[in-house]
């Protein structure tokens, strides 16, 4: 089977985070090709339904339902039915990754429609995305679209699967603690766990969990965490919202405690947000950046000496990217990781907003 995953405006942390989900679920797959922010893959099988649920980084799934040149593709779609809807009338879009022969791919669609006795009506993707590295990529802006088909060079499918964003958004907005300054949004989350690798019914480590944000999409995919934090207030909001969520006791554990110094049990795997560094009221100088580095640079080689002991997967955790006007300073990870004894398995992805002073470097080490 051939897929299309529509990415998110962070292409590169989107195809790391789907290389991951695919490996800690065994699904062996080919990459055919990347589009701007389209990534048609190959699998043997038939993927699981509902994979976008558990995905970040991905925007939209498609399964491509004919390949070849245009009469080829009609061809195959004269055998099927593509649209699945009850309603006669249909409003579709078409997404264009360098597709072969588009006008006549539009032509057939117009007439297979009228065929069908269907009032079908293109409709242009008239917004854009901007992704991380500037480039605008076209996106769909009306909500009245029944139908969402794209080619993808000589690939014609159909979107099967949409990340709700409305309804993650809705119920992170619903809980009873939010921090926007401090939390990382569901979205990143998500990635995070993934790139972890960490399965259902195993253990995730959050050593600065904050009010809990990567705790509960872990919960919700299953995987059981335990969340740690020095801040007092932080762990009681934690189990605010883990009780809201209305998750089992039993999946997750909460302390107030220093994770430079806390002895714990064995874990597969962390994935966590440490403090990225104090709020910028202005544009930081180098010096005052490569302060602020330096000092979390300190901290979490302190953790991660303390904690590696028990970890078994990967540690997965973000680090302060402080943009000075003139150049975004990071950290030096791979002193880090000689300092801390690990090893790098994914070197630094940055993720950031152009206009943001404080913007993200994930990474992944590992015993």
């Amino acid at each position: 089977m051939k897929y299309l995953f529509i990415l998110g405006r962070n292409i590169e942390l989107s195809l790391a985070e789907i290389k991951a989900f695919f490996r800690k679920n065994d699904i062996e797959f080919k990459q055919l090709g990347l589009i701007n922010n389209g990534l048609l893959i190959e699998t043997k099988e038939n993927l699981p339904k509902n994979i976008i649920d558990k995905l970040g980084g991905v925007v939209s799934m498609g399964e491509v339902l004919a390949s070849g040149k245009a009469k080829e593709i009609s061809n195959e779609l004269d055998k099927r039915t593509i649209y699945l809807g009850e309603n006669n009338k249909l409003n579709y879009i078409v997404f264009n990754f360098n597709g072969v022969d588009l006008e006549d791919i539009s032509f057939y669609l117009k007439q297979k429609f009228k065929k069908e006795s269907l009032k079908a009506t293109e409709k242009r993707l008239t917004g854009n995305i901007r992704l991380q590295e500037g480039v605008f990529v076209p996106n769909v802006a009306s909500r009245n679209i029944d139908e969402q088909y794209f080619l993808f060079e000589n690939n014609f499918g159909r979107i099967i699967e949409k990340s709700n964003y409305e309804k993650i958004e809705e119920r992170d907005m619903k809980k009873p603690v939010r921090r926007n300054e401090l939390s990382i949004s569901p979205r990143l989350a998500k990635i995070m766990i993934n790139l972890s690798e960490i399965k259902e019914n195993e253990t995730l480590l959050d050593p600065f969990c904050g009010i809990g944000v990567i705790l509960e999409e872990a919960l919700i995919q299953g995987i059981k965490v335990i969340g740690i934090d020095k801040d007092r207030g932080a762990i009681e909001n934690a189990k605010k919202n883990l009780k809201w969520f209305e998750f089992n006791s039993e999946n997750y554990k909460l302390m107030k405690d220093d994770s430079s110094k806390i002895k714990i049990s064995k874990v597969e795997g962390i994935a966590t947000e440490p403090e990225l560094g104090e709020l910028q009221k202005g544009m930081p100088t180098k010096e005052k950046a490569m302060e602020i580095t330096r000092n979390f640079e300190r901290l979490m080689v302190n953790v991660l000496k303390n904690l590696k002991a028990n970890i078994q997967g990967n540690i997965v955790f973000t680090a302060p990217l402080i943009f000075t006007g003139k150049e975004r300073v990071s950290c030096n990870f791979k002193d880090m990781s000689l300092k801390a004894g690990l090893r790098i398995v994914l070197e630094p992805i940055n993720e950031f907003r152009s206009d943001s002073i404080i913007g993200r470097s994930i990474v992944v080490m590992k015993k």
